[in-house]
């Protein structure tokens, strides 16, 4: 390790790019564990810096940082941030041309590029992997790692190439993150990464500061609006559809708090305005679907609130982390009625619909987009589910879980709405572009407004707005289409329109539907682990005997004996019959005599036959669940307290 005015080298970098002093807890020691060469697995909670974890070694050290990751909009997210830094960074998505994803491969071959982030689907790519094979990694960073195993909540087939992967890069330790595993899932994420050598960093799960209420209620608006009512500040409101949110937001609207709704199906600029209204507290309630929130840092967010259930304690537990990033006290809600189960059991013919709902799926998709049998393979296509469920008058939530079982079956890459902006790059050299601007005087002054406005159109794709560029170059956006347009046909520039829309790709040649194959590991016995974790949820919500922190620890894997004391559960028992003053006077009578002498149960409670039994009990279980009580070896009560 280097180090510069007695500051080591990472800690140079974590504040020179990201101006912090410190790191938080365990990030240090897994940068330097993955610096050592260790295989590592860090298991970071939802707001835990995850990705300072890879991006700071790999700024460390010579070479380039592969990192996979299932989230497109975060790779977007996270490459632009990196770029803002002046760090290279590219992000290869659909959408892209395949010219543009071969200039980006080029350059993290021969330029000075540090990260480079793919998709697993991409790693299928026989074309990726040559030129990967002449990249050199210092790292490959493996972001939501649960997807690599089946008795994850997320299953993605493609991860299972990453072990291929290294093979050719034996020497380049792995760094496998995940924020919510189970220790089944921790143990599959080893053995199927093939990792040797491992290092496990684990962050504990417990949210101290998070207070988890579940209510059973007839009536969720009410609730809901007592709810924002009494607990002041910025919240999120999770809904499952996007009706749902609009409809929500008009109702806390008319209740008197700001709020506004957020889902996929929403255009770029509305989802990028309405993100920053609520970051920057305009709005103080942004009803969402479950698209909203990942990459979000925003620490103040006081209420996380599910009107919707949850498919499983992974994903809730992922959403409720949201709140309370800066450690003041904030508040996770979950609402619900009997009939919301009733519900979540008819979903389940839908999340896991018959093989030959599948194949018909499959069939009219083909049609739709007007595919050959025997062709198609890798080409993208913009697809709006919405349209074509329309267009076959198919189940919207059926179709989409058709398709999900599809691409986990290897027929096809479904990827979430994202936004790519229009690109540029200019094909000639500047002489030849000249001698063109002086034969077409037709195209000269938009040439020059677009020299004018962007540099590096030589060398690379530059972005830009197709309606700033129109604007100043003071025609229409129709008018600019059509010139870019020509000058592309030419080949005087390469023109890419923005993207905002959700793509599909066919991973393999379309076939006959009767040819589909979907696997028992697919659908049967991924519906089987679906149920145990559906019911996994169910007995957190419907546990009126167990602090409910204690049961999302235990969940994770990890132990805990003490309560957390400000759970719907724990403040109920805290109330039992006894306000604050007789509860607070009672625990300070039994630490004072138990400080005199441990005594058994039975003496203890002779002790103090003079106050209620089931008071008595109340309080004596208090002060052990927390830990302010201990039983000795020989079965006697002592305070812990000096």
């Amino acid at each position: 390790m280097f180090y510069f005015y007695g500051m080591s080298l990472i800690h140079q970098i974590l504040a020179q790019y990201w101006g912090y002093n410190q790191f938080r807890p365990l990030q240090e020691d897994i940068i330097r564990s993955v610096m050592s060469g260790n295989d590592t697995v860090a298991l970071l909670p939802t707001g835990g810096g995850k990705s300072l974890c890879f991006q700071v070694p790999a700024m460390s050290q010579p070479g380039l940082c592969l990192v996979i990751s299932p989230l497109i909009a975060l790779m977007k997210d996270q490459e632009e941030h990196l770029l803002q830094k002046g760090i290279r960074a590219h992000a290869i998505v659909s959408g892209m041309k395949k010219s543009e994803v071969e200039r980006a491969l080029n350059n993290c071959i021969y330029g000075d590029y540090k990260f480079l982030y793919v998709s697993p689907e991409r790693l299928l790519s026989p074309i990726f992997r040559e030129y990967l094979l002449q990249m050199k990694l210092n790292l490959i960073a493996v972001d939501e790692a649960h997807c690599i195993s089946q008795w994850g909540y997320d299953f993605r087939p493609p991860y299972l190439q990453i072990a291929e992967i290294r093979e050719n890069f034996p020497k380049v330790p792995i760094l496998a993150l995940t924020a919510s595993a189970t220790p089944e899932v921790k143990d599959d994420i080893i053995e199927k990464l093939e990792l040797t050598n491992v290092a496990v960093y684990a962050k504990s799960f417990a949210r101290s500061n998070i207070s988890y209420i579940v209510r059973e209620t007839e009536d969720k608006m009410t609730h809901l609006f007592k709810v924002l009512d009494n607990m002041p500040g910025s919240s999120i409101v999770y809904v499952r559809n996007r009706r749902k949110t609009q409809e929500m937001a008009d109702a806390i609207r008319k209740h008197g708090i700001s709020a506004n709704f957020y889902h996929a199906g929403l255009n770029h600029q509305t989802r990028a305005e309405r993100q920053m209204q609520w970051k920057n507290d305009q709005t103080r309630v942004i009803v969402a679907t479950n698209a909203f929130g990942m990459g979000i840092d925003k620490p103040n967010v006081r209420t996380v609130i599910h009107m919707d259930l949850p498919d499983d304690l992974e994903s809730y537990y992922q959403e409720a982390g949201r709140a309370g990033r800066d450690e003041k006290p904030s508040y996770a809600v979950v609402l619900y009625d009997k009939s919301d189960f009733i519900s979540k059991d008819k979903r389940l013919l839908l999340d896991f619909p018959p093989r030959e709902e599948i194949r018909r799926v499959y069939k009219a998709l083909g049609n739709y987009l007007q595919i050959p049998l025997q062709s198609g393979f890798e080409v993208i296509h913009t697809f709006d589910l919405v349209e074509f469920c329309a267009f076959y008058s198919f189940d919207n939530f059926l179709t989409y879980n058709c398709l999900k079982i599809l691409e986990l079956a290897d027929y096809i890459s479904l990827s979430e709405s994202i936004f790519l902006p229009a690109r540029l790059r200019i094909l000639v050299n500047s002489n030849d572009l000249y001698v063109f601007q002086v034969q077409n005087q037709k195209f000269d002054h938009l040439i020059k407004i677009i020299l004018r406005s962007y540099t590096g159109l030589f060398d690379d794709y530059v972005r830009f707005s197709e309606t700033e560029l129109a604007q100043r170059a003071g025609i229409t956006l129709s008018e600019l289409i059509q010139q870019l347009n020509y000058l592309q046909k030419v080949d005087v520039l390469e023109f890419i329109p923005a993207i905002d829309k959700p793509t599909l790709t066919f991973t393999q040649n379309r076939v006959d539907e009767k040819e589909i194959i979907i696997s028992k590991a697919i659908l049967e016995e991924r519906k089987e682990r679906f149920v145990l974790r559906a019911q996994a949820f169910k007995n957190f919500l419907i546990n009126q005997h167990e602090c409910r922190s204690m049961i999302l620890l235990n969940y994770f894997g990890e132990s805990q004996l003490v309560r957390c004391g400000t759970c719907d559960y724990c403040r109920d028992r805290n109330k039992i019959e006894l306000n604050d003053i007789e509860m607070e006077e009672l625990c300070h009578q039994i630490r004072h005599a138990l400080l005199q002498s441990p005594m058994d149960p039975d003496q203890l409670s002779e002790h103090f036959k003079h106050i209620p039994l089931d008071h008595f009990k109340t309080v004596l279980k208090w002060l052990l669940d927390t830990d302010e009580l201990g039983i000795d070896i020989v079965g006697k009560v002592y305070c812990k307290l000096d």
